[in-house]
């Protein structure tokens, strides 16, 4: 079976494919043909959000491709800067006509703050009774049919904490940053310590890693590329990952990670401080 087929239980039975074609930074007329292509090459899973503004571009593919919705699994995400109830709503509504589906397969908090916040460290402002109500809204959705799972993206410990107090809820998954020598060991061990699975962007440290001389030792080691070793990496630690292209190679090459990367070679990947 191809790794594109392997998927991971979330809470309630819902089957989440463990790569998923990227989205972040296509525009709508971009969109179509790479949805196309993933889908007529064994994609089924479908990573974007209401903020990359391309939902009706991945509505295009998904038809062209003549797979049936329910063969595919769409990730969409609440904006950022909606941290009301009706907001919230409101973005689900938009996401569900856009991209023509009754139903999303799993929506996200896409972050725990407005972006202009995010990267205010350490003194980043916290939301947490808006996310509270963004939740609400994604849980009322979840109920009437709407969405099947519920998620996270770009939290903190201390966002899923408070979250997790006030809801009662573990959300099923936390998209985070996550790369060789970006690893956020607090974030990943307090996810996994509560089950909340890992999903993990920007794998090529946003091109950084794809000229590095380490991993390129690696990757010739398996006669892989750069590229594959950065993506079967967090696969092996059990995430989720969204390789993003528009080029049919690409596409194609990033899910062809059908390996193993060998116990000392991840420790040296590990190891790597980029």
């Amino acid at each position: 079976m191809s790794i594109l087929n392997e998927t991971y239980e979330l809470e309630g039975g819902v089957l989440i494919p463990k790569i998923a074609l990227g989205t972040w930074q296509i525009s709508t007329p971009q969109a179509v043909h790479p949805t196309e292509f993933a889908l007529k090459n064994g994609y089924i899973h479908i990573d974007t959000a209401h903020g990359y503004a391309n939902a009706k571009g991945i509505r295009e593919g998904i038809k062209a491709s003549r797979v049936k919705r329910e063969d595919i699994f769409i990730t969409s995400k609440v904006r950022g800067e909606s941290k009301t109830y009706n907001e919230a709503m409101a973005n689900i509504h938009d996401q569900l006509e856009d991209l023509d589906t009754d139903y999303l397969d799993l929506m996200l908090i896409h972050c725990p703050t407005p972006w202009r916040f995010f990267n205010h460290k350490p003194t980043r402002p916290h939301f947490y009774k808006e996310n509270i109500e963004v939740w609400r809204a994604m849980s009322e959705a979840k109920e009437q049919g709407l969405i099947r799972a519920l998620g996270v993206s770009n939290f903190n410990v201390d966002d899923l904490e408070h979250l997790i107090e006030a809801t009662g809820v573990k959300p099923a998954v936390n998209q985070i940053r996550f790369s060789i020598g970006h690893t956020q060991p607090e974030i990943v061990a307090f996810c996994q310590e509560n089950g909340i699975l890992v999903e993990a962007y920007s794998s090529l440290g946003t091109g950084s890693l794809l000229k590095n001389e380490d991993i390129q030792k690696i990757a010739d080691k398996y006669n892989k590329t750069v590229a594959q070793v950065a993506y079967r990496y967090p696969v092996q630690k059990g995430m989720v990952i969204l390789p993003k292209s528009v080029h049919d190679k690409y596409i194609l090459e990033n899910a062809d990670i059908d390996f193993e990367i060998e116990a000392e070679d991840m420790a040296f990947l590990d190891s790597l401080d980029l």
